[in-house]
């Protein structure tokens, strides 16, 4: 028999405001997660079309839309095609965003990235709190010296983005990338005091949230994004993220994003080990035993009934909603109506690893041009023009950022 749902009584749910602790308010419960759009210039600057992309959002009804891999230090980028808050930044450009992305009471915050071990190596010296050198994965060890001077450069980039008009940031310590690293026992195994138990391997990411706020002040919404798991052998584990929640709560972060997974070589995506439903609303719930801090969750969210009960038992504040809205930016709008559809999912057979990545990512620049009605490349079509054009991107960046890229030391 097929469940029949309140569909007034869902739409209900999912409009009702949120005030964080810092004051600032979302409008609704459907956030756009962060995702790396890759769509800056190639020099770390935003596009005409990286404004449009996110003024559809902000036009179709999100709370909240977050700016996937935005650096805080141009010499370990994700891709070159990620914004950078750096002295260079073109301000004017970056306040055109910030506008785009508050239309109709949105708020638009910035993901403050590093991606440390995993920094693209043609534009960078990857480096992360343990040196590898394994297939997929090579990086130098991070001295002391420049991890007590992480939280300051994050602290910087903060502050750029409140000066240009934004009024939250979100601190990405999940995914595998840096601050997720050293979370990570796999990733992270110095034996200074950034290393060991999971109470020291927080010690970097709360010292960036402290010096945040001390940066920023009261009022600026500090979210972070954290993984319920590495969902790997040697990683991270739901214990260890229990006790990272506990202490990220302490220090009074605004919003904890629940994620999970990461790009250490071998490890699956999270779309690769559950086939329906959302990913993490089962430990959201383990969490809310741990924090009164609010939670987003972000992951497998397809429909609006999906989203509706998990706001509604109490499992999360806020949805997070990235594919989902790279199908159809107005969806939010649209399930905040009795009669709002859910989007269609594509399938696809057998994928390449990184084609349903690139395929997505790709479905975000058709959206910025408008031209998603358009839009039917293969997986491979999609990874071959993903990678084509980062490659075209990459005299810019080096241009852009100067020889200091390829040559930058880990002091």
């Amino acid at each position: 028999m097929i469940e029949q749902r309140n569909v007034e009584t869902d739409a209900d749910i999912l409009a009702v405001p949120f005030e964080l602790p810092c004051g600032v308010v979302l409008k609704n419960r459907l956030a756009k997660a962060a995702m790396s759009d890759s769509l800056g210039d190639g020099a770390g600057r935003p596009t005409d079309e990286q404004v449009e992309l996110y003024r559809r959002w902000s036009t179709g009804g999100a709370a909240l839309s977050l700016i996937g891999e935005v650096q805080v230090d141009h010499r370990y980028p994700e891709r070159p095609g990620n914004l950078v808050l750096w002295p260079g930044a073109d301000n004017a450009r970056l306040g055109r965003l910030a506008e785009a992305g508050s239309i109709d009471g949105a708020q638009i915050w910035p993901q403050l990235g590093h991606a440390g071990a995993l920094a693209h190596a043609p534009i960078a010296r990857p480096a992360g709190p343990s040196a590898f050198d394994i297939e997929g994965l090579q990086c130098d060890a991070l001295t002391q010296s420049a991890v007590d001077a992480l939280p300051v450069i994050y602290a910087r980039a903060a502050a750029h983005a409140r000066s240009v008009g934004f009024n939250g940031v979100q601190i990405h310590a999940g995914h595998g990338f840096l601050l997720s690293q050293f979370l990570s026992p796999l990733f992270n195994r110095r034996s200074d005091h950034y290393g060991g138990s999971i109470e020291a391997r927080c010690r970097l990411l709360l010292a960036v949230v402290r010096e945040i706020r001390a940066e920023v002040g009261s009022e600026v919404a500090i979210a972070v994004k954290i993984n319920s798991s590495d969902q790997l052998e040697g990683g991270l584990d739901e214990d260890d993220a229990l006790v990272a929640m506990s202490l990220l709560g302490d220090e009074g972060v605004d919003l904890i994003d629940i994620s999970g997974g990461t790009y250490f070589p071998g490890a699956p995506a999270s779309s690769d080990r559950r086939s329906s439903g959302p990913y993490f609303v089962e430990f959201a719930r383990r969490a809310r035993t741990v924090t009164d801090t609010p939670l987003m969750v972000t992951g497998g969210f397809k429909t609006r009934g999906e989203a509706a009960d998990a706001v509604a038992s109490g499992a999360t504040d806020i949805v997070g909603l990235a594919r989902t809205m790279a199908l159809d930016p107005d969806v939010a709008a649209k399930w905040l109506r009795q009669d709002g559809a859910d989007p269609q999912f594509p399938r696809f057979a057998s994928p390449p690893a990184g084609g349903i990545t690139a395929w997505f990512t790709m479905r975000l620049t058709a959206l910025a041009n408008g031209d998603e009605d358009n839009f039917r490349p293969s997986l491979s079509e999609a990874i071959e023009t993903y990678e084509a054009r980062d490659a075209n991107r990459i005299p810019t960046w080096e241009k852009a950022f100067g020889i200091r890229t390829r040559s930058a030391t880990i002091e």
